[in-house]
Parts: structure tokens; sequence; C-alpha cells
């Protein structure tokens, strides 16, 4: 099956691709500069100049909308990074060497999977205060243990394989064998849990922001949208729904692109198509 031939990636990958490119956008144009205040002009509704209103503060919401979706991706995806970048090299020791190796990150994932992930980002955000750059370290400190996990797992699945056993009799060593031949096979499934991650990164970081352990002003993000419009949302609800609708919008998006490219991924599943005749 082809990828534009799968309706749950191509509706995730489109609405992921539009989210980004909003959120890039933002980096060197917003209808209105988000710290821009006019208190005469706040809890605005919809209209021609301002599309989605305004806040408590008279600022805009399409433009606070964009650079909180940037806010959210950057403190995701750099969490997904480091969980990754630590991760797969962890599992792939953990693989190749087994023995103590294997043991040591067993027990350290475990060790970090005992608490909750917010609960954690929370302790370590209190410790070391507030911001974006701590709520990434929170988050990519749960990542990596997810990223060994996996890693381990799908190289094992691939370690007893012919290929495998013939590198090693060609006199590669572990480290030759997990970068040249475990790595390569295991790429796709470390893309698609990366996707996984990447939408509950988003979910993390709107936790933290809206608790006011995250991105703090005067910068934004959708959880700190949230957060500023607590208190209002009896009277004014649209201003909660905006950012909450955002994040829901986004976190299925990635999570159906990442879904399909599983389904895309999977060496079962090609085989299958191919016996179907499906191209």
């Amino acid at each position: 099956m082809k990828a534009w031939q799968h309706p749950s990636f191509v509706v995730g990958a489109a609405l992921s691709l539009i989210f980004a490119i909003v959120a890039m956008l933002s980096l060197v144009w917003t209808p209105y500069p988000i710290t821009e205040i006019d208190i005469g002009r706040r809890f605005l509704g919809p209209s021609e100049a301002h599309w989605l209103g305004t806040d408590h503060l008279g600022r805009d919401m399409v433009s606070l909308i964009m650079r909180g979706t940037l806010t959210s991706f950057f403190v995701a995806a750099i969490a997904v990074l480091i969980g990754a970048g630590i991760g797969v090299p962890l599992g792939l020791v953990a693989a190749g060497f087994r023995g103590r190796a294997e043991w040591a990150v067993l027990r350290v994932s475990d060790f970090i999977f005992a608490f909750p992930a917010l609960i954690v980002a929370i302790l370590i955000t209190t410790l070391f205060g507030p911001g974006a750059v701590n709520a990434i370290i929170a988050i990519g400190i749960f990542n990596i243990p997810v990223f060994a996990r996996v890693t381990r797992g799908g190289a094992l699945a691939i370690r007893p394989m012919a290929f495998v056993s013939a590198a090693r009799l060609a006199g590669l060593d572990n480290w030759q064998i997990a970068l040249r031949h475990l790595l390569p096979n295991i790429a796709g499934l470390v893309i698609v849990q990366a996707t996984i991650q990447l939408s509950l990164g988003i979910l993390a970081e709107a936790g933290l922001s809206y608790v006011g352990l995250g991105t703090q002003p005067p910068d934004t993000s959708l959880g700190l949208m949230l957060r500023d419009a607590q208190a209002l949302f009896i009277l004014h609800p649209f201003l909660s729904l905006v950012p909450g609708i955002a994040i829901v919008i986004l976190v299925i998006a990635l999570n159906l692109a990442g879904d399909g490219m599983r389904d895309l991924l999977d060496p079962r599943l090609r085989s299958q198509d191919t016996r179907n005749g499906v191209a």
C-alpha cells in the first residue's frame, strides 16, 4: 500500500503539516505581535480584523495560537530528540551486549517508569524552576527509557536473523553489527515511536504550562493559553475552546500519522498487501 492510499496517514500527515507550517510562519509573521496589549479591545468576538477574536488582554487569538503551536511543537520535538538520542544507543547496548549492560538499562527504565511522566516533570520543574527549558529536560528524561525499550525490543527481534549471524561470522563486533545491521532495520520502528512521543510531549507541555511550570510569559503556548482562560470559562468559553480544540486536533493528527506510518512500515502488512495484489 502506498502512503497516499492509507486514509489515516493522509489525514494525520496533512493536518500535522498544516500545524507545522502555521507554527513556522509565526517565526517571521503573525497578524499582530503577541505582546501587543490593548485593554480597550479585549474579549472581542471573531471579526475581519481578528478572525478568532481577542483575549482578556486584547491580544489577537490567531497570533497567540500560531506562536503557541510553535512553542508546543518546539518543546515536544526537542524532548523527543533528547529521548531518542540517548535512549536508542542504550537500547542497542542492551540488545547487542546483553548481560549486565542489559540489566542496568532495564532497571533504570523500570525506575523511571515507576513514576507517572507528569509527576516527574512537575518534580523537576519545581526543583529547578518553571520554564520551557526545564520542561524540555523533564519530558526528555521520560522519553529516554521509552526509546531504550523500543529499540531493545526491535533489535532483539532482528538479532537471531541469518544476516546478523553472517555479519558476526564475518568478524564484525557488536557495535558494528548494531550500527550497520540492527539500527537500519529498526529505524522505522523508532520513527513511529517518535511520532507518538511527539504527541505525548505536546500534551505534557500543555499540562506543565497549565499548572504554571512550563512556558512563561511574555512567550506563550497552547497550555499557557488554557491557563490564562480558565478563570473566564463561564463568561468567555471561547478563550478556552480555541487552544483546547487546537491541542485535541494536533494530538489526534500526530497519532493518526503515527498509526498510518506504523502500518506502512510493518513488513508483515506489506507482504500481505503484495499477496493481495495491492501495489
